[in-house]
């Protein structure tokens, strides 16, 4: 009976563990690949979300790598309904493009940020301006905003060589 409840232990920890394992992994291959095309970034996300207002009200910001190619990308909002992720040239700091948000997945994210922004009094470049000034050495990666118990706050991803962390500034 000992035996069999030890095992049982065993195979309900590994059985919680492995995917866990499995998804960290495919994170830190995220991160590491980020990091290293980050090395070509010359500017920092705040200016990609100031470079974006032109198109509208920056909803949220990010660099990803995308078809193995860093990009600045920024959900902006016009009018209250019309969303678009604006590509901001990370050498130059220009619009590169600006197209319509027109992916269901990718509209459902521009909303919810919209509502976070519609409730917001600071804007997302001075909390990543905030957050990068709090904490030495770390350039801005991201930048999302979401209500949390009613409150608009960012959630700022920052990164240092590879060190990451995800630091949350108030809006309101």
């Amino acid at each position: 009976m000992k035996t069999t409840t030890i095992v049982l232990a065993f195979l309900v920890a590994w059985a919680f563990a492995v995917p866990t394992g499995w998804a960290q992994t495919s994170q830190d291959k995220e991160h590491a690949e980020l990091a290293k095309a980050l090395r070509d970034a010359k500017i920092p996300l705040q200016r990609g979300l100031t470079a974006s207002a032109k198109e509208g009200k920056p909803i949220s910001a990010k660099y990803e790598v995308e078809d193995g190619k860093l990009q600045l990308s920024v959900y902006t909002m016009k009018g209250g309904d019309k969303f678009s992720e604006v590509i901001v040239d990370h050498k130059t700091g220009k619009v590169a493009k600006a197209e319509p948000i027109t992916n269901a997945d990718d509209l459902a994210h521009a909303k919810a940020q919209s509502e976070a922004m519609a409730k917001a009094k600071r804007s997302l470049d001075a909390a990543a301006s905030e957050a990068v000034k709090e904490n030495k050495g770390y350039r801005a990666v991201s930048v999302m905003p979401a209500l949390k118990d009613g409150h608009p706050v960012a959630d700022v991803t920052l990164v240092k060589g590879e060190e990451w962390k995800t630091v949350s500034e108030r809006l309101d």
